[in-house]
């Protein structure tokens, strides 16, 4: 079987996840890392026998060696050109979320992709998380009838929102309900949004930070088919396990209602020196051992399939970029205080630069 060299530019949490994984694939002949940082550019690429390692990107475009990029740089602003200049390259590219900041790059990215006839997809990882998948199922064979309505609901604890809304200027919309966002849509298809309504609540990120940051984001969404479904995403959870993350799923229809728990109660370690946490708790997952707790590792391994072996992703970057769409139009609604119809414009509404 044919053996590719993969390339993952960024090698923070994510980043690292991912060049793991993809150092363990059995289809993966070589990892090559890009990162500026020098001290984890000499960890990760000593612990995984990188092929090349380089603090500058640039350096991989022109490389005959590698087929597919993995890229997970930080701060968000540089997915669009990160990405743009690999596919360019004729790279086949994983894009960590979001696909861009303005609707006109997502669209470039999508046109370069389908012109060269290159894999492209984005880190929408809860996809691939087995009890979202199962609700997908359920909706997909009738098990519970047509739906009716969703609610979905995550928190995440405030270290890791002031981490994140502290490298760029996106909403809890736009950086956490994404997921969820994606996922209902994807439950939902072919239905497509028609309006959106929503709301930001302010209180600890505001108090700490001192920055025009809210606590959460309640994002009502009404769809062709009649449905509407609500997503709530907030990361003000107290201090407490660093990276812990909480989804309540409820998704309704004419033959019967499915209720997830993905609010990772089920495993708690308490010990002396650190109190109570709950390990296994995050969004990307983490290594257990032999075994890897979470979605990342497979949405990964996905990727790296779908090239080798000729398959098509499970994200295309059209439902990446509808997504966009919808958070965009979540953030208008809730700066005006009024219903947003979609479709938008090719662009963002004159006067709002992404993040404001």
């Amino acid at each position: 079987m044919d053996q590719i060299d993969v390339a993952v530019v960024g090698a923070g949490w994510c980043g690292g996840i991912r060049a793991e994984a993809c150092a363990a694939n059995p289809l993966v002949a070589g990892v090559h890392i890009a990162e500026n940082r020098p001290e984890r550019l000499r960890e990760i690429a000593g612990a995984l026998g990188a092929k090349s390692a380089t603090g500058d990107y640039h350096t991989l475009l022109e490389s005959k060696e590698i087929s597919v990029v993995f890229v997970c740089a930080t701060p968000e602003t540089t997915h669009f050109p990160m990405a743009r200049d690999f596919l360019r390259a004729g790279k086949h590219v994983f894009l960590e979320k979001p696909i861009a900041l303005e609707l006109e790059e997502a669209d470039e990215l999508i046109s370069i992709a389908r012109a060269g006839e290159l894999k492209f997809t984005i880190g929408y990882s809860q996809r691939f998380n087995p009890k979202y998948a199962y609700v997908k199922k359920c909706i997909s064979d009738g098990t519970i009838g047509k739906p009716v309505s969703a609610l979905v609901s995550r928190h995440i604890s405030r270290s890791l929102g002031k981490k994140i809304s502290g490298r760029v200027k996106l909403s809890p919309a736009a950086m956490e309900s994404t997921h969820d966002l994606d996922f209902v849509l994807w439950c939902l298809e072919p239905a497509k949004p028609v309006r959106v309504y929503s709301q930001v609540n302010y209180g600890a990120m505001r108090e700490s930070t001192g920055g025009d940051i809210p606590d959460l984001q309640w994002v009502t969404v009404t769809m062709d088919s009649g449905l509407s479904f609500v997503v709530g995403g907030g990361w003000s959870l107290p201090p407490g396990y660093p990276n812990f993350s909480s989804t309540w799923i409820e998704m309704i229809g004419t033959e019967g209602a499915l209720m997830v728990d993905d609010t990772h109660r089920d495993v708690m370690l308490n010990t002396t020196k650190n109190g109570a946490v709950f390990p296994m708790s995050t969004m990307p997952g983490e290594q257990v051992g032999h075994v890897y707790a979470g979605p990342m590792a497979s949405e990964t391994a996905h990727f790296v399939e779908a090239v080798v072996l000729d398959r098509p992703v499970l994200v295309t970057p059209e439902q990446a970029r509808r997504v966009m769409e919808l958070y965009i139009a979540a953030d208008l609604s809730a700066e005006l205080n009024e219903p947003v119809t979609l479709p938008l414009e090719n662009k963002r509404p004159a006067g709002r630069a992404a993040g404001v």
